[in-house]
């Protein structure tokens, strides 16, 4: 073997490696957001539980459903690290989880607003507090001061 046939196997050899480590990289960063995803979810759900527990709930669902999604990215990868094939199981999983992340909440956010005023309303009133807690004030407005309390 001549050295000309060497030289592309060690960049094929280097890029594989800097492959590896960028799913090292992104695991480890789907690790750790699932983890501070997990800790801000419990943190709200213990602050807001005064104000009600079914929005506190609410919320808490969404955000461990979302951590569920992220530890299974985490684990696609893991799978990927030792096998080196990516197989589609796994993001069948991701998709039957934030499906049901999405109809579980909206379905639960709409009956419970439905409760108390018209739910875009009540939308964009929870909109507006997250700004807040976010620090954006949006000039001070309120986002539901146009919107009626009509019942469904």
């Amino acid at each position: 073997m001549n050295d000309q046939d060497s030289r592309p196997n060690l960049w094929i050899k280097w890029m594989e490696t800097l492959d590896g480590l960028g799913y090292i990289t992104a695991g480890f960063s789907f690790l750790l957001l699932g983890m501070v995803v997990f800790a801000h979810a419990w943190y709200t759900f213990l602050k807001t539980l005064a104000s009600g527990v079914l929005p506190a709930a609410l919320t808490l669902i969404h955000d461990l459903l979302l951590v569920v999604i992220l530890l299974e990215l985490f684990r696609t990868i893991i799978n990927f690290l030792k096998t080196h094939i990516i197989t589609l199981e796994p993001f069948l999983y991701i998709c039957i989880i934030a499906s049901t992340r999405r109809i579980l909440t909206t379905g639960a956010s709409m009956y419970w607003s439905s409760s108390r005023w018209f739910w875009p309303c009540s939308w964009h009133a929870r909109a507006g507090s997250r700004a807040r807690l976010l620090g954006k004030r949006n000039g001070g407005q309120n986002p539901s001061a146009n919107c009626t309390k009509d019942v469904i």
